[in-house]
C-alpha cells in the first residue's frame, strides 16, 4: 500500500503511537524555527529577490495559457 492515502493513514497512525500525538507538529516548528527571519538573504535584500524572481521567470518553459492570450 505504499504511495496510496490507506498507505499514509497507516504510516501516520504508526508514527504516532510510537513518537506521540504532537509528533507532526514538533518537526513542524523545527523546521520553521531553523533560519530567523531576519537573517533570510531576501528578507535582507529586496532588490535581490526581484531580480532572482525576474530570471526565474524568463527561464520558466511553462506555457501562458488560453486565458492569457485572451487578455492580450
Amino acid at each position: 500500500m505504499s504511495g496510496t492515502p490507506e498507505g499514509a493513514a497507516k504510516t501516520a497512525k504508526t508514527i504516532k503511537a510510537k513518537y506521540g500525538e504532537d509528533y507532526y507538529a514538533k518537526i513542524g516548528s523545527k523546521g520553521g524555527a531553523q533560519n530567523r527571519p531576519e537573517t533570510r538573504a531576501f528578507r535582507k535584500n529586496p532588490e535581490l529577490a526581484r531580480i532572482a524572481g525576474a530570471k526565474g521567470g524568463r527561464k520558466s518553459k511553462r506555457t501562458k495559457g488560453e486565458s492569457y492570450e485572451k487578455e492580450f
